[in-house]
């Protein structure tokens, strides 16, 4: 390294010495960023705060899982209970076009009290008119 002056040595010294230099600056810097008490609090509360965020976007992803899970539940449920509810909905229509065939039937078969009934009505409608008239 050195040459016949000697400035190969003092060029490696000064190298040394700038290679110290950065080393020292970048150590004061790392004992200045552990003594910065604030700094730190600072970084410790983002970091905290970053890891309440992350837990709350996971709770919220698990809750809608969940309501969405329950959701397809209740929708077979409701599909289900509409299957049955039409099938006896269809029973109960059976069951009233068959007595509403048996009630006309008996109404063919007899239709007097029906016709009382039917003229007693029209009766009590003249009636009505009829006083409704002189009133006026």
């Amino acid at each position: 390294m050195t040459t016949g002056n000697g400035t190969g040595d003092k060029e490696a010294l000064r190298e040394e010495i700038r290679r110290t230099r950065v080393e020292l600056g970048e150590t004061m810097e790392l004992l200045a960023a552990r003594t910065d008490v604030k700094a730190r609090l600072r970084e410790s509360a983002e970091q905290a705060r970053e890891r309440m965020r992350e837990q709350a976007a996971q709770t919220v992803a698990r809750v809608r899982g969940q309501a969405a899970q329950k959701a397809v539940v209740m929708r077979d449920q409701a599909a289900q209970k509409a299957v049955v509810m039409r099938g006896q909905a269809a029973q109960k229509a059976q069951v009233a076009r068959v007595q509403a065939y048996e009630r006309g039937a008996a109404v063919r078969r007899n239709p007097a009290p029906w016709a009382a009934v039917a003229a007693g009505a029209v009766a009590t409608v003249i009636v009505l008119l009829i006083v409704r008239g002189r009133r006026s």
